[in-house]
């Protein structure tokens, strides 16, 4: 149940918000920035590569992957950028019984792919620095001759395996408050599962930032000079935005949660850019909201989702007895479409076209990604066509929201920013 009273209530927010998450995501702007400047001053400026690398495999867990797909997406065909999961756990050993248990992932345990050699680059990204798989893949990266590049809190024994293995060290950049941020017992607390503890939900900008700086100079990511400045800047700008004392009608991301409360959200996306944007909502709603969702690409997620649209989610009619008495019985849960999207078009042209924004109302400079009307009339594909006639056809309600960054990672960006606010606000509000 969503209590949307509280939605509209900074204080109750603020209250319920025991890991700070919203403090944590209206900081990614300032993240992002002193990131730029650390990896600066690491070096990277510094740095003169000689020619692209064959591969960049990035390895991690949590949004350090994620990180690795967006940095894939951006990419394209042009680069190989290949995300490198764990591929076993194992548990860590106590020093003292007075000492809490180990956090999950200290044990986990990566490895390199067989092909992986002298040509190809190995960048390690972690939060905690102190798994003990991520220290052992940099000495194994390290023996086969690759380029290494680790992403580590200073001081950390990822960090100090860095320098033993002749790897170019960029520090990770925590949340602002998280020496004094308050131990919380609750659903997204330790307390609740002490080894698996919820992530920051900003960190994802700590992996990404040195991340897309360090592929920009060796030109695996085709970025504009100044595209890494702007994206704090639009991190800022969404979170002004979406600030929890900004009312729901207008704030997109109050708006976006209420609309997926009570619903089994399908979130499609149009292209590798907002694909990445919906991966991310799918793994935020599951973190912060605990609601599963499912994320797909058009066009091949009309063919894997179509058996949701024709089963009991889909259609509005009710099968059983019409006249049963429904006072004690809990609202049924029904499908939710959500289309991401990146257009950059040009805007149609004529009498009565729509203007900058869709529509026809006017879009800010930055405005964030706005809600597409159904009857818009620009150009879509045929897999987004096909999408609204699927979800017509069984009452399922779709909704669509573009950027229109022309710059990819600008878009990228702007919905990954509202999404991830979105999914919080539905945490807060649901768990009330």
């Amino acid at each position: 149940m969503l209590d949307d009273t509280l939605l509209d209530d900074p204080a109750a927010l603020r209250r319920a918000d025991h890991d700070r998450a919203l403090l944590a995501l209206a900081g990614s702007g300032a993240r992002v920035r002193t990131a730029l400047r650390l990896a600066e001053a690491a070096g990277l400026d510094r740095l003169r590569p000689d020619g692209r690398p064959r591969a960049v495999l990035v390895a991690g867990h949590g949004s350090a992957l994620t990180a690795a797909e967006m940095l894939a997406a951006l990419a394209g065909t042009a680069s190989l950028v290949a995300p490198l999961p764990p591929t076993d756990a194992a548990p860590v050993p106590r020093t003292d019984r007075a000492t809490p248990p180990a956090v999950f992932t200290a044990g986990l345990a990566w490895q390199l792919p067989g092909w992986a050699g002298p040509l190809d680059l190995l960048v390690i990204s972690s939060a905690a620095g102190g798994e003990r798989g991520l220290v052992a893949l940099a000495e194994q990266a390290y023996a086969r001759g690759c380029a290494i590049v680790v992403t580590a809190p200073e001081g950390s024994p990822l960090a100090e395996a860095a320098l033993q293995v002749r790897a170019l060290p960029l520090p990770f950049v925590p949340s602002a408050d998280s020496s004094d941020a308050p131990a919380d017992d609750g659903e997204h607390g330790r307390g609740a599962e002490p080894d698996l503890p919820a992530e920051d939900p900003a960190a994802l900008w700590a992996h990404l930032a040195p991340l897309l700086a360090l592929t920009q100079k060796l030109g695996v990511t085709p970025l504009p000079y100044d595209a890494l400045a702007a994206t704090a800047d639009l991190l800022d700008a969404t979170a002004v935005r979406c600030r929890p004392d900004a009312a729901a009608y207008t704030n997109p991301a109050k708006s976006l949660a209420a609309r997926l409360a009570g619903t089994v959200p399908l979130l499609w996306a149009e292209g590798p850019v907002a694909g990445a944007a919906a991966g991310r909502f799918a793994a935020q709603l599951a973190e912060r909201a605990g609601r599963p969702a499912l994320a797909g690409l058009l066009p091949q997620a009309l063919t894997a989702h179509r058996g949701m649209f024709t089963g009991q989610l889909g259609a509005g009619a009710d099968p059983d007895d019409f006249f049963r008495d429904r006072v004690e019985e809990p609202d049924p849960l029904h499908l939710q479409v959500l289309l991401l999207r990146q257009t950059a078009e040009e805007a149609p042209a004529g009498p009565g076209a729509a203007g900058p924004g869709f529509g026809g109302a006017p879009e800010e400079e930055d405005g964030g990604p706005a809600e597409v009307p159904a009857d818009d009339a620009r150009p879509r594909s045929f897999g987004v066509t096909r999408a609204h006639r699927l979800a017509a056809a069984h009452d399922v309600r779709l909704t669509e929201y573009a950027s229109r960054r022309p710059e990819p990672l600008h878009a990228l960006v702007e919905l990954v920013a509202l999404t991830d606010f979105a999914a919080v606000y539905l945490g807060l509000a649901a768990q009330s």
